[in-house]
Parts: C-alpha cells; structure tokens; sequence
C-alpha cells in the first residue's frame, strides 16, 4: 500500500465515521488529487525554476500551465477510477499498518506544498 493510500484511507475513514458518511468517498478523492496536485506543482515550479537558471529553455510559461491542468485532470480521473468502487474495496480489506493521523494534519500537507511552490517562485 503507497503513502497516497494511506492518506485517502486516513480521510475517508474520518469522513465516514463523522458527519458525510455518504459523501466520504467523494471528499476523500478530491483530498488525495489535490494533494497529488501539489506535489505536481512543486515538482513543476522547482524543475522550472531550476532550468530557467541554468538558461535551458524547454517550454513556455503557458504551456507549462496547459501541462499541469492536462495532468491534474488525468490524475483526477485517475484516483477516481482507483478508489471508486471495487479497488477501493479491495485495498481497504488488505492487512496493513494501521497509521491514523489527524485531519488538520492530512488538510495541512497540500497546503504546505502549494505554500513551498510560491515560495520555490519568489526565492529563485
């Protein structure tokens, strides 16, 4: 089981076990694709920033944002095929390590990735 499982489990269990037992799913896909979406944009934002100060030109500011959108709804329709129904089920019955985290901590982690890009993009 990836670390990407281990934080969806983490917040669909909270989710239906609080108050949107019917939307847990929902909310937990949207989760793990923006933490996803995160992690992409500091990959991107770091690699760009990287290759502008080495004066290598590989694309432009536009399509670099085409990229990153094209690929955030690739990922999202990714997770959404992943933890839909029966995989879900699936890996939800495998044994595992049970690591419960709190959910201002699982919140926490795409905002410190986005908080990392704009500060990858003010610094360089």
């Amino acid at each position: 089981m990836t670390v990407f499982d281990q934080l969806f489990f983490n917040s669909f269990d909270h989710y239906k076990k609080g108050t949107y037992k019917k939307n847990a799913n929902t909310i937990a896909v949207y989760y793990i694709t923006l933490v996803q979406m995160s992690l992409l944009l500091v990959l991107g934002v770091f690699f760009a920033e990287f290759f502008s100060k080495m004066h290598v030109v590989t694309m432009t500011s536009g399509k670099a944002w085409s990229l990153f959108v094209v690929v955030s709804i690739f990922i999202y329709f990714k997770n959404w095929m992943r933890y839909g129904g029966k995989k879900r089920r699936v890996l939800n019955a495998l044994p595992k390590k049970k690591t419960n985290y709190n959910i201002w901590t699982l919140w926490f982690i795409p905002v410190v990735a986005v908080f990392l890009a704009f500060l990858f993009l003010k610094i360089f």
